[in-house]
């Protein structure tokens, strides 16, 4: 019994020793010292703003901590945002939508109006020497951006007369166009902030256009230039360096130097008019299918291999066109045909063209809720134009081509008076209300089961 307690007691001493840690620890000790707390930055905070709208003060002071972080300086925030307020005129200005929408024709006839022509004619001569600098820098003629001057501001008479800061700020507390509003903003701000012109020179449309050529701040930054070499980016105060602005934006968005910009041309009799806002093909492959200049003369070397897209704004019944590449560079700067064809009409004029072959149509304004009611009917029919918004833009033409093509009627994608009536008749409800979504449930009337509308 001795022997076997020895045993165990040595084992479990033998045990004990063999978990010890044999190693000594060589590494003294150190107590860290106590660290001394690093100061926390001030964080600028926003000047409290008292504007009448606890929405618009809220958005102020909310967008002064996101400019700050953006690298916006803050004596320029609070020098610039205090005492800001909203601009109620820019609001409604924003938010008009016109009863009844102006005909594509009378909008080009009032563009290339006989007064303003004349005016351009005369602006050609005098800036002559301007303008061919301009078009050999650029590649961009300058009857091309005379037109743009000419549309813009009336060849710098109106450029607007709205504090550019004020309006974005509102714009942005609207919030419909937040983002954008506020990009605009900023840049303004950094405009002033690096010293370019001060906040009373940077005043515009009410949506926030600027100077001679109309200038969205973020294009001022990227794109104004200094062509006259006062060290200045001058687009209210300088014609030479509003015009090569100008030329500039269409040069970076990609103008073909030698190009013209579309033709006028005429079609046969039976074409099919869903080709239009269609194919982009040479004039060749156009004229295969018997589309051909309107003034019958040929199409120069750089055309003949430019991609075209054929157009009829005002239906079969009004004048036609080949687009080439260069009409699409000028919707870069404002993304409506009736601008891009104004502004194209109008520099062939300053250039010694005459007017067009065929004339524009009698159109008859529609209304808002005929626009809408047609988009609603085609919807219904089975051929998407898109949001119902009262716009007819691109996805409502080619909607309505399509529903045209069904009917066995011309499909030029025109919404006359005449189409937004047949339309009406096949889907009556779109006038003036659709039905209620939740009718009152009726007693059951004997008979056989109504159709499914279609």
């Amino acid at each position: 019994m001795a022997r076997r307690s020895f045993d165990r007691r040595t084992f479990v001493a033998l045990l004990l020793a063999g978990c010890a840690d044999p190693t000594p620890n060589l590494v003294p000790q150190v107590t860290p010292l106590p660290q001394t707390p690093t100061p926390q930055q001030p964080q600028p905070v926003a000047p409290p703003t008292e504007s009448g709208s606890m929405s618009f003060d809220a958005w102020s002071r909310q967008f002064y901590e996101r400019a700050v972080r953006a690298g916006l300086p803050a004596d320029l925030l609070t020098r610039e945002m205090a005492g800001l307020v909203p601009d109620p005129r820019v609001i409604t200005l924003d938010s008009r939508q016109p009863e009844f929408a102006k005909p594509f024709g009378d909008y080009i006839k009032g563009v290339i109006s006989d007064d303003r022509i004349a005016i351009g004619q005369r602006k050609r001569v005098e800036l002559a020497p301007i303008t061919a600098d301009i078009e050999a820098k650029y590649g961009v003629p300058g009857d091309v951006v005379l037109g743009i001057w000419a549309v813009e501001t009336a060849f710098g008479g109106t450029m607007g007369s709205f504090d550019v800061i004020r309006s974005m700020a509102t714009l942005a507390a609207d919030g419909r166009r937040r983002q954008w509003a506020e990009d605009q903003l900023m840049a303004a701000l950094r405009i002033i902030g690096q010293g370019e012109f001060p906040r009373s020179q940077l005043y515009g449309s009410w949506a926030g256009a600027m100077g001679q050529t109309q200038f969205i701040p973020t294009t001022f930054l990227s794109t104004a230039v200094d062509e006259d070499g006062d060290g200045k980016r001058d687009i209210w105060g300088s014609r030479e360096d509003a015009l090569a602005s100008a030329a500039n934006l269409l040069s970076k968005g990609g103008w073909v130097r030698g190009q013209g910009w579309a033709r006028e041309v005429t079609v046969p009799d039976g074409f099919d008019y869903a080709l239009t806002e269609g194919p982009r093909e040479t004039p060749d492959w156009w004229a295969r299918l018997g589309v051909v200049r309107a003034d019958g003369l040929p199409w120069t070397t750089a055309d003949q291999t430019a991609k075209c897209m054929l157009i009829a704004p005002t239906g079969a019944q009004g004048p036609k066109f080949l687009l080439l590449p260069n009409h699409f560079v000028i919707r870069k700067y404002n993304n409506a045909t009736t601008y891009a064809l104004g502004v194209g009409l109008l520099a062939d004029r300053f250039g010694g063209m005459g007017p067009l072959v065929q004339a524009w149509p009698y159109e008859t304004a529609l209304s808002t809720a005929d626009r809408i009611a047609s988009q609603k009917a085609l919807a219904a029919l089975g051929f998407d134009p898109g949001q119902p918004d009262g716009v007819i833009g691109v996805n409502t033409r080619a909607a309505l081509r399509a529903w045209q093509k069904s009917r066995g009627l011309i499909a030029d994608g025109y919404l006359s008076m005449q189409m937004v009536g047949l339309l009406k008749a096949e889907v009556p409800w779109v006038s003036p209300t659709p039905p209620p979504a939740d009718p009152v449930p009726q007693a059951p009337t004997p008979g056989p089961a109504p159709q499914a509308r279609r």
